[in-house]
């Protein structure tokens, strides 16, 4: 930023002593506005005249410039900035209006000379804002990036589990934690009265339940015919997401391939968003237009990418 020009500093000098009547109310505003440094307050006489202490705490401003020019320029706006002048106005006529009207004109000096400074301190301020929103959002993706990673370690080894009970269970957990990742709302499993739902999620204001199964071999249609009843029992406008990591029988595939109420997610898809070349909002936006176009459940998402 530009130096403080001589005309500023003179007309600071010239405000700071003129905005206030009493001297403890002088000493008060130095001491907030003055806040962050209390070194410039410590050599301050308050008991001296008010034109004095501006004069020994201007002085100290314009030979520390490269220091204090920020808290100079902050002290300048905030002068500047003042409309209305409390202890003044408690004086007596005529002093009141004297004083008021030399309040006012001191701070429209100051006022002109800093406008040059309050735009360069807003596009600053703009800068800075831009800077700490990007640092901001790079952090956030970094430790998106870090937990997702950290599921996807978590799917890598559940391939290596004996018990196919518990890790149908750990991957229920899993897939919702990855939902939640990509904050899609989701719920864990729960029953009604008709049926058990392995979980729920929200996604472009849509409610989908969600199936989810890792067995040692492909679903088979009569897995996908109880899951279209359980959709069907949530309403004419609940979607679902069926996700298999062994993957679906053509006889499923084919059974869904002109009209359904679900989509489908097979182990390739999970692993693609798990290794972050598909988002999973990008994933579940494709395959519901997949399905609104064609009546298709199945979409693979590697197949997507190539289009």
């Amino acid at each position: 930023m530009k130096r403080i020009s001589t005309d500023a500093y003179q007309a600071l000098r010239e405000a700071l002593p003129a905005v206030t009547w009493y001297k403890r109310n002088y000493e008060s505003l130095l001491r907030t506005a003055l806040r962050d440094h209390p070194e410039l307050l410590a050599g301050l006489n308050f008991s001296d005249t008010k034109r004095a202490v501006a004069d020994q705490l201007v002085g100290q401003l314009v030979r520390q410039e490269s220091r204090y020019q920020e808290a100079t320029l902050g002290l300048m706006l905030e002068i500047a900035s003042m409309t209305t002048f409390p202890d003044i106005a408690r004086l007596t006529e005529p002093d009141r209006t004297e004083r008021v009207a030399a309040a006012m004109e001191a701070v429209a000096r100051l006022q002109a000379v800093t406008t040059a400074f309050s735009d360069d301190i807003e596009e600053r301020e703009r800068i800075e804002a831009a800077q700490r929103a990007c640092e901001a959002q790079a952090q956030a993706l970094r430790q998106f990036e870090d937990e997702l990673a950290a599921i996807k370690l978590r799917f890598l080894e559940l391939h290596a589990a004996t018990d196919h009970q518990a890790r149908g269970r750990a991957f229920e957990v899993l897939l919702t934690d990855l939902l939640l990742l990509y904050d899609l709302e989701p719920r864990l499993a729960y029953n009604t009265e008709l049926d058990q739902i392995d979980g729920s999620l929200t996604f472009d204001t849509d409610d989908y339940i969600v199936e989810a199964r890792w067995r040692a071999e492909p679903t088979g249609r009569e897995h996908g015919d109880v899951f279209k009843v359980k959709v069907g029992n949530k309403g004419k406008n609940a979607l679902g997401l069926f996700v298999s990591i062994q993957g679906f029988t053509s006889t499923f595939i084919e059974a869904y391939n002109r009209g359904t109420p679900f989509m489908t997610m097979d182990g390739a898809d999970v692993f693609l968003i798990l290794d972050n070349r598909v988002r999973l909002d990008d994933a579940l936006r494709a395959k519901k237009r997949h399905a609104n176009d064609t009546g298709s459940c199945h979409l693979p998402l590697s197949q997507w990418m190539q289009t």
